[in-house]
């Protein structure tokens, strides 16, 4: 979420793993080996990372343990490694998550949930249909959360990842913490090929971050448990900024092909007043919006060379705090858009 989490993001729908980086892990120093674990003995950063988290407090004995059972796993660096073959379309990438069974499955998931909630929007000014979207995007309401060991994957790229090792032995450092917190096997748990786990795929110092006992049970499950899930997204959200009743985006019309003078579909926060724009022709296409708010210009390519604009307010910029990608801010905002017409459609 990068704020802590997002950060190194878990995974992209328009990604490939195409890319072997053997030869990367050699010039480290540390010859990958299939089945090979990571027990401290021969590994001085693994025993490094043990003096760290012992020192803090964790049983030296169970970590020697848990990092004993570590396996390096490739596929998770081909996987990590993965580059995009194309970047796909606004509407091929829309086209994945925006579907009937995945809209219905936001109305029962909150239908399912409704006190929570509720509670939710209450406590932290985040609609539940935002949150349902977050968590149906993210892993379809809970269905599929990953099939990686998440310890497996986490040791394999704090030691093995040729560029970003530290970030992800910080990453391996908070999942530790976080399992021996809450009395849970470290070796049981699953999630991405990059750690994060979950209901909303929280990556571990976002877990450690934001993640909430939203049903004050003593524990903050993201994984089993969807009350702690939706309070947690709810406070990811709040945290980083989120406008309790303000609007998300808007839509705009512009010229056939894009102002190259233009910075659009940039991840930050908003950066150009809309009275700049319209300068070059691109206009509000309600004619609501303020003149002097500023705006993320989004131009959003469709089937037949067409673009589509669109103006992202700040609540935008929001939801990219949690996936640094404007297209998936776009399909969280669809999807909650369609989860929230569906449950009206049925009161």
């Amino acid at each position: 979420m990068s704020s802590p989490l997002r950060h190194y993001r878990h995974r992209r729908p328009f990604k490939a793993a195409i890319i072997v980086l053997g030869g990367c892990l050699w010039s480290l120093g540390l010859p990958a080996l299939a089945g090979e674990n990571f027990a401290p003995d021969g590994h001085p950063r693994v025993q490094a990372l043990i003096d760290e988290l012992a020192a803090r407090g964790l049983p030296r004995d169970w970590l020697v343990a848990t990092l004993s059972r570590a396996e390096f796993r490739q596929q998770v660096l081909d996987a990590m490694a993965g580059a995009a073959e194309r970047q796909l379309r606004w509407d091929e990438y829309r086209d994945i998550f925006i579907k009937p069974e995945r809209i219905q499955g936001g109305v029962d998931f909150i239908a399912a949930n409704r006190e929570a909630f509720a509670r939710a929007e209450a406590e932290y000014g985040v609609p539940a249909e935002i949150i349902a979207a977050i968590i149906g995007v993210e892993t379809f309401y809970g269905r599929y959360t990953g099939s990686y060991k998440v310890l497996d994957s986490l040791a394999t790229l704090a030691f093995r990842h040729p560029s970003r090792g530290d970030f992800f032995r910080g990453e391996l450092a908070a999942f530790l913490e976080i399992s021996n917190e809450q009395g849970v096997d470290p070796a049981s748990l699953q999630g991405s090929y990059a750690g994060a786990m979950g209901y909303p795929q929280f990556i571990p110092t976002s877990y450690q971050a934001y993640a909430v006992d939203f049903d004050a049970d003593g524990k903050r499950d993201l994984w089993d448990n969807p009350v702690d899930a939706i309070g947690s997204v709810g406070n990811y959200f709040a945290r980083n900024g989120w406008q309790p009743g303000a609007p998300i985006y808007a839509e705009a019309r512009g010229p056939a092909t894009p102002p190259t003078s233009i910075e659009f579909n940039q991840v930050r926060r908003p950066y150009i007043s809309i009275a700049e724009l319209s300068e070059q022709g691109i206009e509000p296409a309600s004619g609501t919006a303020a003149a002097g708010a500023p705006v993320i210009p989004l131009a959003l390519e469709v089937d037949g060379g067409k673009t589509r604009y669109r103006l992202g307010y700040e609540n935008f910029y929001v939801i990219t705090r949690y996936n640094r990608s404007h297209l998936y801010a776009m399909a969280v905002s669809e999807l909650a858009e369609r989860i929230r017409a569906a449950r009206e459609a049925g009161a």
